[in-house]
C-alpha cells in the first residue's frame, strides 16, 4: 500500500458556491439586496405572477410589478429573463423592506405542467443571469425549497481555472420560504458541495490531476470526511493481477493507481447478524487523460479528454456526500485510475490482458481503454459480494450518437436499471434504460482471449460497452452502468444549472439511488 502523501497534491484551483440561507420574511434579510428574484407564469390571457409569489409583497406592490412587467413585454414563457429596477418595489407601509436594487422575473411558462426540475432549472438560469452579486433573496421557492436551493447554487458555480483573475459569482442567496429550515440547507450544501467537487476534479488539466496525483487528493478528501482509504500502486497492481490497470496505465510515466474508499455507518458489518444494511459498490472509470494510446485519437478536440475521468469524480463525491448524509447503507467505492499514453512501452493491438479474477482480453483498439481498468474494478468490487453494483463511466462515443450530449444511458439488471432511470429523472439528470440484446454480446468474442475489447462492427456500441462490463459482475449482484460520455462535460454553452465544462453527472443520481437503497434496506436473500 503507498504512503499517504497528499500534502503535496492540491487541485491548482476550485469553483465557488454561494452561501445558501432560507428566510421566513424581511425581518430574516440583512442589508441591501443586489437582486430579488421572482416567479412569473405563461397564462391564457399573458403574464400572471405566481399568486403572492412573494408573501414578502403586498397586494400593491404586486399590482406594480405586474403592470411593468406587461408594459415592457414579459410573457412570462419558459427561460424568459426580465430585469426591472428595484425602485417600483419600495413600500412607505413597510419600514422593515430592505433596499432592493434589480428585480428578475424569471419565467417559468405553464404552472400546469411544472416540475421540480423546472424550478432547479429556473434557479440555476437566475444565478447565471445575475453573475455577480453580493446579495440574492428569491421566491422561486413557490413550490419546491430544495429545488429552488440546488439550483440557485449550482447556477451559480464558477470555476476560473488558473486565470490571473477569477471569474466574480453570487455571494449569498436566500430563498423566502414561510418557515426556516437549517437541516433543509445542509441537505443541499451536502449536495451541492458534492457536484461542485465532481466538477472541480473534471475541470483540472491532466499535468495537475495525474493517477497518483488524483489518488492523494481522493485519499484526503475521504480521510477528512472520516472514511476507510486503501491505495494500491503500480507494483501492487501487478502483483496482484489487475492486467487491466496495469496495462492501460503501462504506456505513460505516470503510473495507475487503484483506490477504495469505504463507509461503514453503525450496523454495517457481515460478520453481525442483525445488520440489515444493503451493501452497496460503487465504480468509476478514472482515466485522467486519454490520447487514445497507440489508436491515436485525432489531436481536434483531444483536450476534453481531460474529462474521462468523470465516473471517478462522480463516485467519490457521491460518496463523501452520502457519508455526510448519514445514508444507512455499507458503500464501497472501487476507483481505477490510469493515463492512457502512446510509447514505446503501451500496449498494442493484439495485446492479451488477463484481468483480476482471471478472464482475458485480446485488445483489439487500445482506445477502448475504459472497460479495460473498468473490468478490473467491478471484479475486485464483486469479491465484497455486495447486494448493489453502480458503475459509471465517460465511456462510448456511441452514447452520444444513441441519446445525444446530455441523457445517459443506463444498461443492467432490468429492475434495477429502472429504478435507477426513475430516479435519475426525478433529480435532473434524465438517464435512459438502454437494452443489452443477447446478440450484441457475441460480437465480443475472441478466438484466443476469453474477450475482445471491441466490436468489429460499428452498430450497437454503447450495449457492446455495456455486455462486456457484465461479464465481470459476479451472478446475484444487482448491477447497473451509466454511459455519461456526453453528460459529464458540457461543450457547449451553459443551461439551466449547468456550466460550460464538468457538469457533476451523476452525483445526484447515485446520492438518490444509495438513498433509496438504503430506506429499503437489505434485499431478501435469493430462495434456493
Amino acid at each position: 500500500m503507498t504512503e499517504g502523501t497528499s500534502a503535496r497534491f492540491q487541485l491548482a484551483s476550485t469553483g465557488t458556491l454561494p452561501t445558501l440561507q432560507v428566510a421566513s420574511g424581511w425581518q430574516q434579510v440583512e442589508g441591501k439586496i443586489d437582486t430579488f428574484v421572482v416567479p412569473v407564469f405563461e397564462g391564457e390571457n399573458g403574464l400572471e405572477l405566481a399568486g403572492g409569489s412573494a408573501s414578502v409583497l403586498t397586494s400593491q406592490q404586486e399590482i406594480e410589478l405586474w403592470k411593468w412587467l406587461t408594459s415592457v413585454g414579459a410573457q412570462g414563457s419558459a427561460g424568459e429573463m426580465t430585469d426591472l429596477p428595484g425602485e417600483i418595489l419600495r413600500s412607505d407601509d413597510d419600514s422593515a423592506q430592505p433596499e432592493i436594487t434589480k428585480i428578475l422575473a424569471v419565467g417559468l411558462g405553464d404552472v400546469e405542467e411544472l416540475s421540480d426540475d423546472d424550478v432547479r432549472q429556473a434557479a440555476g438560469s437566475a444565478s447565471r443571469h445575475i453573475g455577480k452579486a453580493d446579495t440574492v433573496v428569491s421566491s422561486l421557492s413557490i413550490f419546491n425549497t430544495e429545488a429552488a436551493l440546488l439550483g440557485h447554487a449550482l447556477g451559480a458555480y464558477a470555476y476560473s481555472g488558473q486565470k490571473s483573475e477569477a471569474k466574480q459569482t453570487i455571494g449569498t442567496v436566500i430563498v423566502l420560504d414561510t418557515e426556516e429550515s437549517s437541516e433543509l440547507v445542509e441537505r443541499v450544501n451536502i449536495i451541492a458541495e458534492a457536484v461542485a467537487f465532481a466538477r472541480d476534479l473534471v475541470n483540472a488539466p491532466a499535468n495537475d490531476l495525474y493517477p497518483q496525483a488524483y489518488a492523494e487528493i481522493i485519499r484526503d478528501a475521504s480521510t477528512e470526511a472520516g472514511l476507510e482509504v486503501e491505495v494500491l500502486d503500480e507494483n501492487e497492481l501487478r502483483e496482484q493481477g489487475f492486467g487491466g490497470i496495469v496495462g492501460v496505465g503501462q504506456g505513460s510515466q505516470n503510473p495507475p493507481r487503484l483506490v477504495r474508499v469505504t463507509y461503514s455507518p453503525a450496523g454495517s458489518s457481515k460478520t453481525s447478524e442483525s445488520s440489515d444494511l444493503p451493501e452497496i459498490a460503487l465504480v468509476g472509470k478514472g482515466v485522467t487523460f486519454d490520447t487514445g494510446g497507440i489508436s491515436l485519437k485525432p489531436g481536434a478536440k483531444m483536450w476534453d479528454m481531460i474529462m474521462d475521468m468523470g465516473g471517478s469524480a462522480a463516485v467519490i463525491a457521491a460518496l463523501i456526500a452520502a457519508s455526510k448524509l448519514q445514508v444507512k447503507a455499507k458503500i464501497t467505492a472501487t476507483i481505477p485510475i490510469a493515463e492512457n499514453m502512446p510509447s514505446a512501452t503501451a500496449i498494442r493491438p493484439g495485446d492479451i490482458l488477463r484481468h483480476y479474477g482471471g478472464l482475458t482480453t485480446e485488445v483489439l483498439n487500445t482506445d477502448a481503454e475504459g472497460r479495460l481498468i473498468l473490468a478490473d474494478a467491478i471484479a475486485r468490487a464483486c469479491e465484497d459480494e455486495p447486494d448493489y453494483l453502480i458503475e459509471t463511466a465517460t465511456l462510448t462515443g456511441a452514447q452520444m450518437v444513441a441519446l445525444g450530449n446530455r441523457t445517459p444511458g443506463i444498461m443492467g439488471s432490468a429492475a434495477f436499471r429502472d429504478k435507477v432511470t426513475v430516479l435519475s429523472q426525478s433529480v435532473g439528470e434524465n438517464g435512459w434504460p438502454m437494452p443489452l440484446p443477447r446478440e450484441l454480446d457475441d460480437a465480443i468474442k475472441s478466438d484466443v482471449a476469453d474477450l475482445r475489447n471491441i466490436s468489429e462492427s460499428r452498430w450497437g456500441g454503447m450495449s457492446v460497452a455495456g455486455h462486456y462490463l457484465s461479464h465481470f459482475v459476479s451472478d446475484g449482484v444487482q448491477w447497473v452502468h451509466m454511459d455519461i460520455a456526453g453528460p459529464a462535460y458540457n461543450t457547449g454553452a451553459p443551461y439551466g444549472y449547468t456550466p460550460k465544462r464538468a457538469t457533476g453527472v451523476p452525483v445526484r443520481t447515485i446520492i438518490a439511488v444509495v438513498e433509496a437503497l438504503a430506506k429499503e434496506g437489505k434485499p431478501a436473500a435469493p430462495e434456493a
